[in-house]
């Protein structure tokens, strides 16, 4: 990374250049209004001046179109301005369908980040240049936010539900990873690296480490120790719904609702079951709540993913 002094980070990602040129428009429109208002009162100020006691100001009749032009125009601006930023939100929180997908858990103090091919890390990330890397995050304790200012990415990590971020990395280098959510008295130690490779050497670097449990794998194995299999196999007539292609498919709930079977969906239904019934089953599979950490839920998320999805 170029130790040179900089004001802002460097652009990294396909979405930094975005973030900026909105960044720059907003703040450009702010100083051109601002010197535009303190010029005009100026102005104002000096030739329309008491001159004497005696004076008595001309009353000047209004402008019907000088009155519509202020009004207008910046009415005009400021829907290019939200219609601008709105697109862009949608873009930065839309993520591509081919992201590679990467897990992440926050907690006091660190991030646990683990890769679907089993690497697992500590505050630091090893991301390819020109994909798409999608990360999947949850909280064990408190509010986290995973920010990296070099990709222009912030999200918070919320407690009991899942955050999503991408980027998409275009410059190798080392790039700093921060909390930016005060997490507790050590927050300010919460910090870490994005280490961004070209391909070949992403490559490299997955085969050369040591290779832990892959999510998938992690995930199966906490299916058989919980006992899922014995409700949620694909024989029929088994006291749970089957979860193979479940996964993005639309499920009917007891109440007539129809909602999709996300991350979330899958983590609510472990940890409270009972909140959310599929249609034509009873309410009889107990909570997890307590016994499975953040981590496991990820992991079990991985495999009931793998056991197929429903294309949208």
């Amino acid at each position: 990374m170029d130790k040179d002094f900089h004001i802002f980070p460097d652009q990294a990602s396909t979405l930094a250049g975005k973030v900026d040129l909105l960044y720059y428009v907003l703040t450009g429109l702010s100083i051109f209004f601002a010197l535009l208002v303190f010029f005009l009162i100026y102005i104002f100020a000096v030739r329309y001046r008491r001159r004497s006691e005696e004076e008595v100001p001309r009353q000047i009749p209004g402008l019907l179109q000088l009155e519509l032009a202020w009004s207008i125009i910046p009415f005009g601006l400021s829907l290019v301005v939200f219609v601008w930023g709105a697109k862009l939100y949608f873009e930065t929180y839309t993520p591509p369908e081919d992201a590679l997908e990467i897990y992440v858990v926050g907690k006091q103090w660190m991030w646990h980040i683990q890769h679907p091919s089993g690497q697992r890390e500590i505050n630091e990330l090893h991301v390819p240049t020109g994909r798409p890397v999608k990360l999947i995050m949850a909280s064990e304790d408190v509010i986290h936010s995973f920010y990296v200012p070099a990709f222009r990415v912030k999200k918070d990590v919320v407690p009991g539900r899942y955050a999503t971020l991408w980027f998409e990395a275009t410059k190798p280098g080392v790039y700093h990873l921060f909390c930016a959510e005060y997490c507790g008295t050590k927050h300010s130690q919460m910090t870490g690296s994005v280490v961004v490779m070209e391909p070949p050497q992403y490559q490299r670097w997955l085969s050369g480490g040591e290779i832990g449990e892959t999510p998938v794998a992690a995930g199966e194995k906490k299916f058989q120790q919980l006992g899922c299999i014995t409700c949620h196999g694909d024989k029929s007539g088994s006291r749970g719904p089957a979860l193979k292609g479940v996964f993005g498919a639309p499920v009917q709930l007891q109440n007539g609702e129809v909602i999709t079977a996300n991350e979330d969906y899958i983590r609510e239904s472990i940890l409270n079951p009972h909140r959310k019934i599929t249609a034509g089953y009873t309410p009889i599979m107990p909570t997890y709540q307590g016994q499975i950490n953040e981590a496991a839920l990820l992991q079990l998320t991985a495999y009931i993913k793998s056991l197929g999805t429903t294309p949208k």
